[in-house]
């Protein structure tokens, strides 16, 4: 049955994000006892050590500096780190822009990664208010 790549694909990158999300729960809950909740360092922490780790292992395995099976590449990049933060495949994709001669677009996914995400956020936060208040009224 594992034979099969259709099965045997997002099977691996469903075991690296279950990996990723248990991961990324019991890091950030650990870090908010050892920092407390004033600044978000659990999340910077997670996010930075997600980037760190998807630079380190895409260098050595997209770079032909160690031989990973492609399965486990899946497994750990989408799985693991996709699941651990979506932040490292952001910043993955990010870098890459620079290295292809599209400054223009690095600077709009940049900023617009950041502009909309916030704005999301913040309307995702101002509905929820508002059906709130209408169940309470």
């Amino acid at each position: 049955m594992l034979q099969n790549t259709a099965i045997r694909t997002p099977v691996g990158i469903s075991l690296g994000a279950i990996a990723g999300a248990v991961s990324r729960y019991y890091l950030a809950l650990w870090l908010i006892q050892l920092f407390g909740t004033e600044f978000p360092h659990s999340i910077l922490i997670i996010n930075v050590s997600g980037c760190f780790v998807m630079g380190f292992f895409t260098t050595l395995a997209l770079g032909r500096l160690i031989a990973i099976h492609p399965d486990i590449r899946l497994l750990v990049t989408t799985g693991f780190l996709g699941s651990y933060t979506t932040f490292s495949t952001y910043e993955l994709d990010l870098a890459k822009l620079p290295q292809e001669r599209r400054l223009e677009i690095y600077l709009v996914y940049w900023l617009s990664s950041a502009v909309l995400a916030l704005f999301s956020l913040l309307l995702g936060n101002l509905l929820a208010e508002f059906i709130r208040i209408k169940e309470e009224s």
